[in-house]
């Protein structure tokens, strides 16, 4: 069987548990003209146990009008605001500080997306989410 072939790849950043024929969801999906219900209740069934949280989703649509789609959870500078317990990232973040996060919150934080981040070990994802911190206007402390 020969592999199908990719027309689009969609990155969507939907409520967990609450995707809608509404936008985004549907105004995305309907433009490549795929059946949303095959996608909205799969979703919402899978990501009901996170609730209250944005995920993100990368759907691959295929020349026959089928798609795959893979969620890859909560993103990152969610999980950071949450943990430092900032409401929203500086405007300017190497001037204004909004927050502070351990390493300790950092190495939490690349357990759960180490399938995700281009690094190698533990050092180098917690380096890549300190550096999305800082970026953010979190100050990373020991």
């Amino acid at each position: 069987m020969a592999a199908k072939k990719v027309i689009g790849n969609l990155k969507l950043r939907i409520p967990a548990g609450r995707a809608t024929a509404g936008p985004p969801v549907g105004s995305t999906l309907g433009q490549w003209g795929l059946n949303m219900m095959e996608f909205i209740n799969p979703f919402n069934e899978a990501t009901k146990d996170q609730m209250g949280k944005d995920v993100i989703v990368h759907i691959q649509v295929f020349e026959d009008r089928t798609f795959a789609w893979k969620s890859l959870g909560q993103p990152v500078d969610d999980m950071i605001r949450e943990k430092a317990g900032i409401a929203k990232g500086s405007a300017k973040p190497h001037t204004d500080k909004v927050g502070k996060i351990t390493r300790k919150q950092l190495e939490e934080i690349a357990e759960v997306k180490k399938d995700q981040l281009n690094a190698i070990d533990l050092e180098g994802r917690v380096k890549v989410i300190a550096g999305t911190a800082r970026s953010m206007g979190v100050e990373v402390v020991e």
